[in-house]
């Protein structure tokens, strides 16, 4: 896995990778989902519809609601049989072509999920919390690119929306992943604008915002900034919006911290990180996070 180098030119732009139309259980269509982000100043979407025949295996079509400062990637949130608690799968496949061919007889969630990640998908193990994946469940999927770590919808409605720490188990193993936060918005009342990822990329592409999700070079929030993260020998500093903690993670209990009012850097050792991996979270004084996605050490 890449990771983030605030050092390079490019620009960082909004988006939402987890959200649903009338093509599956979403309330609004494509193009009324489409122009709401984009009028909350959002640059890119992708619509992820439930890939089930109930709705007809839908790979939804954005294209026609791109315009000039607003862009989508074409994706599906994939279902097959059968978690180890009995759940069907939830794994988010972003990049998928038009012409996928829907659930064949007998195929598991990691069989679907596989072909997806072959046709050149982004793979994303879904709200783990919300319906009980275990680590089990996500060691069946070798090839994935990230974990959702923050889902806006799960932890309004049942407070099952926050998954850093079963990303972390997976971190601890040796697991190169990302983690990204998302709405999973159906309604778009109580269930949007509240997580986010901020994508480096060249331009406001598709296929360049897809490389650099792959690659891991993003962020995520939901609300806080994260202005820089410099490694300089044996430290790390970071600067962000206006925060009350600014904090790094890593393996097992390993972490630092810095607080106070308005913080907007801090510098930390990086020694209890060696030969292995950090990531940053910022907090803000309304209680929202950003966390930046892990830099490994080894």
């Amino acid at each position: 896995m890449d990771k983030l180098d605030f050092s390079r030119p490019d620009r960082f732009y909004k988006g939402n990778m987890h959200t649903h139309s009338t093509h599956s259980d979403g309330s609004l269509s494509a193009e009324a989902v489409c122009d709401a982000y984009r009028g909350e100043g959002y640059d890119f979407l992708v619509m992820t519809d439930h890939f089930m025949e109930v709705y007809g295996f839908p790979v939804t079509d954005t294209r026609p609601y791109r315009t000039d400062d607003f862009t989508t990637i074409i994706g599906a949130e994939l279902h097959a049989p059968e978690t180890a608690v009995g759940e069907i799968w939830h794994i988010k496949s972003i990049g998928l072509p038009f012409d996928f061919e829907p659930l064949r007889e007998g195929e598991t969630g990691p069989e679907i999920a596989k072909r997806a990640h072959e046709a050149g998908a982004f793979i994303g193990l879904v709200h783990p919390s919300w319906y009980g994946l275990t680590h089990d469940d996500a060691r069946q999927l070798p090839f994935a690119h990230a974990v959702e770590i923050y889902n806006h919808g799960s932890a309004v409605e049942v407070d099952r929306g926050h998954d850093w720490p079963f990303l972390d188990t997976l971190l601890n193993e040796g697991w190169k992943l990302s983690g990204y936060a998302t709405d999973d918005a159906h309604e778009l009342t109580h269930d949007w604008r509240g997580g986010w990822v901020m994508v480096q990329a060249e331009e406001n592409e598709p296929e360049l915002l897809l490389d650099a999700l792959k690659a891991g070079r993003y962020y995520s929030s939901m609300g806080p900034e994260i202005h820089d993260i410099a490694i300089d020998g044996d430290h790390v500093t970071v600067r962000c919006s206006p925060a009350s903690v600014i904090s790094l993670q890593g393996r097992g209990s390993r972490s630092k911290r810095a607080m106070g009012d308005n913080l907007e850097t801090a510098t930390f050792e990086l020694y209890p990180f060696e030969k292995s991996w950090f990531r940053v979270t910022i907090n803000d004084a309304n209680g929202n996070r950003a966390w930046s996605n892990p830099y490994w050490l080894d």
